[in-house]
């Protein structure tokens, strides 16, 4: 009753008033200043409305509060279901069957239907209702070895081309229907206005008039037309518009932060991928983590009842993002009436889902949570599973048609949507290359599909990945080397460089390694501060009188002015994915000597001319960048660009919360010592002194200690404290490792075993190992995260020798350990 009053009031706010209001910075929405949409009459026709009233009403109190908590793969068992009618299962971007981010396709499948037959099998008491699975399916399907690696959206909004966008999510949605799944959390309608934001890829543009065109397209591409009385068409999965609201606009770009604007602003900036994805039929819409002027929008039901679900008429269902529920003020993610009391139809509860359950089930039954507002979000969720088909048997034809991962029209299409999507920033005449040249291929993104693709692939952060996982896969190198060899020419492949014959042209392909969410926030856009070793390798090649084609792969327009002016050609590849051909096709000239493809990409967010110019729209006061929004050179369209300023600006010092000791030495600001009876030596392990040898003959410790910082969201996203070690002495006494949070603030944890299996192995000693301890093992052991002070330290009373090359913070890849403590 408090909901339907509160809509009913905003309802009845004067224009003036609201006006007013906004300009207030209230985080109160007037959905009366909204644009106006609906969700297609064919989501609720009456045979689909009778049929969610008949389930119903056989549903009991506990199975309708099932409905409304999504668990995750990683956190619960298919048998858990029997005692916990969930209604909805996901795949996090860490979470794979048993554990196996390299599972085949066929053990996706298995493990669903495993879901899927409990969530059905006939039990007294029991409504069978079927589960909906979900999955992050966001630039292809990304997360099963085999698929086809899409551009990430900063790409595809290059491209400017909404039927590109429709074709891919066909395309993407058929994969997934071929491993079981129901409903990808896609697409993402973020509109990125400070590119310091680690999930600027994932938006297609920093102006809305790209995600305008974007959101009905993908909506259609995925889900198909919604037809009245009858399931979606086969192959066809559940959409996710996301996230609800401005998670592209927080201030200083940061994740899960806070959208500090007026709401005309609101509206205008972001809020207008909504209406078209609502009129094409999108299913499912998504609450992001963060906040508007203050609030938290996942508690706000001024825009998720009365904007949403009221003036843009959606019908479907409103799901919340990882726990996000649990950042509300006065809820845990156990516990949060206040998100469903304001919109919220489905927790995403990955690890939280049992608490959860019996609270909210409590909280029904107290009536902290109206009856009316459970029904609501029951019969929602009802009506998409039913629209999604799961209530018809046998499954859709695709399931198991594992031809479809990786299929030969699917990778024609990423190869198209690679060269569509590059964009060409300078040619001083380099480009096109003649097929005939010798081409050297260097850079550490040459022959690396997995830099290519960046993070959600395979992993949340798609960290630890090899050529060999992306088996249907062409790295740019590998397409590069054939476009040449069909010309008579020929490609020699050099990371660093050094050739052994002298080439006619170098490409040099570098950038951004692999990151997602909050690991990819920034301080300021400058390139590789401090450590210029890609600028080197472009001015080493040019010194020697070569010419040098820069191919940038990043999940941002970056500072790289010094890298421009070192190259003679300088492309924008993004984040192109597994289709590394697609960036030979603009390269290379065919055979004969003619254009293959000219470059069509045109910038979707404006490239910076100093480090600390952010943030850098199109439309703001004294625009200045140094490419603008829609520029694009083409060898149609040809463009001088002189030598350009080197001056980053401002630049504020990175604070590094991941790294702490790499190639061979302590980075800053950590520092490595050692203490009482331990000593400390560099030795060699494949490269000069670059790990340490920790020797202990009583009792010491080896400390990674540092100015706080703040590792709560590493823990939530179930990141680990990483070492990659050799046993050289086994220990003779207990081993703890310790993470500690200042004075008195810490945990330890005995991971004696760790070090004893090393090394009495068979045939194993004296090898390389590499262990993860999860952050949320600390967490559990009492250490407050959020002012970490030393994230790693060794300690025993013993004789024990260790040899290392690495620590530093990593993705748990399902490889992530807690040991005893």
């Amino acid at each position: 009753m408090a909901v339907r009053h509160l809509v009913r009031t905003l309802a009845g706010i004067g224009l003036a008033v609201a006006c007013l209001a906004g300009a207030q910075r209230s985080s109160l929405a007037h959905p009366a200043l909204w644009p106006a949409a609906a969700s297609p009459a064919a989501m609720t026709d009456a045979a689909t409305e009778a049929r969610i009233t008949t389930l119903m009403a056989g549903m009991s109190l506990a199975e309708k509060v099932g409905q409304t908590i999504q668990g995750d793969i990683g956190s619960m068992t298919p048998e858990d279901l029997r005692q916990y009618p969930l209604g909805s299962i996901l795949a996090g971007g860490n979470s794979a069957p048993d554990g196996d981010d390299r599972a085949a396709p066929a053990r996706w499948v298995a493990l669903i239907d495993r879901y899927r037959a409990i969530a059905l099998e006939p039990r007294p008491g029991h409504t069978p209702i079927p589960i909906l699975f979900g999955i992050d399916a966001v630039h292809g399907h990304n997360n099963v070895v085999g698929a086809t690696i899409f551009p990430h959206n900063i790409g595809l909004g290059a491209a400017r081309d909404p039927d590109l966008i429709r074709r891919i999510g066909e395309a993407t949605s058929e994969e997934v229907a071929a491993t079981g799944g129901d409903w990808t959390f896609g697409p993402t309608l973020a509109v990125p206005r400070d590119e310091r934001w680690g999930r600027t890829y994932e938006g297609y543009a920093e102006d809305p008039e790209v995600v305008r065109v974007y959101a009905g397209a993908m909506t259609l591409g995925l889900q198909g037309r919604l037809q009245p009385g009858k399931p979606l068409a086969a192959g066809r999965v559940v959409g996710s518009a996301k996230h609800f609201l401005a998670d592209g606009g927080t201030l200083g770009g940061k994740d899960q932060g806070d959208a500090s604007l007026a709401e005309s602003d609101l509206i205008r900036l972001h809020a207008q991928g909504y209406p078209p994805a609502i009129d094409a039929g999108i299913l499912t819409v998504m609450v992001s983590f963060s906040s508007w002027n203050g609030d938290k929008l996942a508690g706000n039901a001024s825009l998720l009842t009365g904007v949403l679900k009221g003036r843009m008429g959606f019908r479907g269902f409103v799901v919340s993002d990882w726990n996000a529920h649990g950042q509300l003020p006065g809820c845990t993610t156990v516990s949060c009436p206040q998100a469903m009391n304001a919109g919220l139809d489905m927790y995403m509860a990955p690890d939280s889902w049992k608490g959860l359950f019996d609270n909210t089930l409590a909280q029904v039954k107290a009536e902290v949570i109206p009856v009316s507002r459970l029904d609501d979000a029951v019969r929602r969720i009802l009506r998409v599973k039913i629209k999604a088909g799961l209530f018809d048997a046998p499954r859709p034809p695709l399931e198991g048609r594992f031809e479809l991962l990786g299929a030969p029209a699917h990778r024609a299409l990423a190869r198209e949507a690679v060269r569509r999507s590059l964009v060409l920033l300078k040619n001083d005449g380099v480009l096109p290359i003649k097929a005939s040249a010798r081409v050297l291929v260097a850079g550490d993104g040459a022959d690396d599909i997995g830099k290519a693709s960046g993070g959600w692939t395979l992993t949340w952060q798609g960290t630890g990945n090899r050529n060999s996982d992306f088996p249907n896969g062409q790295s740019i190198y590998a397409g590069l080397a054939k476009a040449v060899a069909a010309g008579g020419g020929q490609a020699e492949l050099a990371v660093d460089g050094a050739f052994k014959t002298r080439p006619d042209v170098a490409i040099v392909v570098f950038g951004e390694n692999p990151y997602a969410e909050f690991q990819g926030d920034l301080a300021d856009l400058e390139y590789q501060p401090g450590d210029k070793t890609d600028l080197a390798l472009l001015r080493k090649l040019r010194a020697q009188g070569i010419p040098v084609v820069a191919v940038f792969l990043s999940g941002r327009p970056l500072w790289t002015n010094p890298e421009i002016n070192a190259a003679d050609a300088f492309v924008a590849a993004w984040l192109p994915g597994s289709e590394g051909g697609g960036v030979a096709d603009v390269l290379v000239r065919r055979p004969d000597g003619a254009v293959n493809y000219d470059f069509t990409g045109r910038l979707s967010y404006s490239w910076p001319r100093r480090a600390d110019q952010v943030p850098l729209n199109r439309g703001d006061r004294d625009y200045a960048p140094q490419f603008a929004y829609g520029y694009g050179l083409s060898y149609a369209r040809p463009g001088q660009v002189g030598r350009l300023p080197e001056d980053p600006g401002k630049v504020a010092a990175r604070i590094n919360v991941d790294r702490y000791f790499v190639a061979g030495h302590a980075a800053a600001p950590w520092s490595l010592a050692v203490s009482g009876a331990a000593s400390l030596k560099p030795v060699d392990a494949g490269a000069q002194e670059n790990a340490r040898q920790a020797q202990w003959s009583g009792q010491g410790a080896l400390t990674v200690s540092g100015q706080p910082v703040d590792l709560s969201r590493q823990a939530t996203g179930d990141m680990a404290v990483m070492l990659r070690f050799r046993v050289d002495q086994a220990p003779t006494a207990p081993v703890r490792m310790t993470l500690a949070c200042g004075p008195g603030c810490g945990a330890s944890l005995d991971v004696t075993s760790l070090f004893t299996v090393a090394a009495t192995a068979a045939n194993d000693a004296g090898s390389w190992r590499t262990v993860k301890i999860k952050l949320s093992c600390f967490r559990a052991g009492g250490a407050n995260l959020a002012a970490v002070s030393s994230p790693f330290a060794l300690a025993t009373t013993g004789r024990f020798t260790l040899t290392f090359t690495d620590i530093r913070l990593a993705s748990n890849e399902g490889d992530a350990i807690c040991p005893g403590g």
